[in-house]
């Protein structure tokens, strides 16, 4: 038994995990229980979608009422720390993978450009960082035309421990950033630049390359990861974060 979302069910027994992971991040007194599961639901229509929250079937009860527990839970930080508890599951650290997609925002998603200002840019750079068995250990966000090398730092302080690799592409080629990955007892897998001289690139190691790219092609088959429909960086990164979740959960 579940509840339809896009073209995927939330299914009984992934609800069982899911609850009480929402129960335990959530603010109080705001969602009626009886119906958390209901708006939870029309939430992930809506994103797996891309459609406008107006949109959303009525069987999954008032669309404002989605709307509107998203965007605060998003603003409370609760969509990250959903991310964190689903990662209690278990997380396999013998590996990291970093690695970056340019991801187009929706006409209406893109408001008049401000300087440094990613919220209202027409693309977003976004990096992530997976662990050993695939599933995203958190995000890192910049404006499309940035480099993925910057945000590496932001995702290594992500990890809960010293990973045993951190691998990651081209982009991430610097001896700076290999030196960060030594000093706390890690070991890069990242290859070197043509320009570059070589380095150490073990070719069993960095073929796990792939995890990363095959976590995007899932959460990408949400539309609204696929083009950015909100208009913030904080509300994307709560997108990214609920879709990566269910991810952990569908394991």
């Amino acid at each position: 038994m579940g509840v339809e979302y896009g073209n995927e069910v939330l299914r009984d027994a992934e609800w069982a995990i899911l609850h009480p992971l929402i129960e335990a991040c959530r603010p109080r007194g705001k969602t009626p229980p009886q119906h958390l599961r209901r708006t939870v639901t029309a939430i992930l229509w809506r994103h797996t979608n891309g459609a406008k929250w107006r949109a959303i079937p009525s069987e999954l009860g008032p669309w404002w009422m989605a709307a509107q527990t998203f965007i605060r839970w998003a603003r409370l930080g609760v969509w990250e720390r959903l991310l964190d508890l689903a990662q209690q599951r278990g997380v396999a650290l013998g590996m990291t993978v970093l690695d970056g997609t340019n991801i187009r925002a929706h006409a209406k998603a893109a408001g008049a450009s401000k300087k440094g200002d990613l919220e209202h840019s027409g693309g977003t750079k976004a990096c992530v960082i997976v662990d050993g068995g695939g599933p995203a250990l958190g995000f890192a966000l910049a404006p499309g035309q940035a480099r993925e090398l910057p945000l590496a730092p932001v995702l290594l302080a992500i990890l809960p421990e010293v990973p045993g690799w951190v691998v990651g592409g081209r982009g991430y080629a610097s001896d700076a950033f290999r030196q960060r990955i030594w000093e706390p007892g890690a070991r890069p897998a990242i290859p070197h630049k043509k320009t570059d001289a070589p380095v150490a690139c073990p070719a069993w190691i960095y073929n796990n390359r792939n995890l990363v790219e095959r976590f995007w092609a899932r959460i990408k088959e949400w539309r609204a990861i696929a083009t950015r429909y909100e208009k913030t960086a904080n509300f994307f990164t709560g997108v990214l974060c609920l879709a990566a979740a269910l991810d952990w959960i569908k394991r």
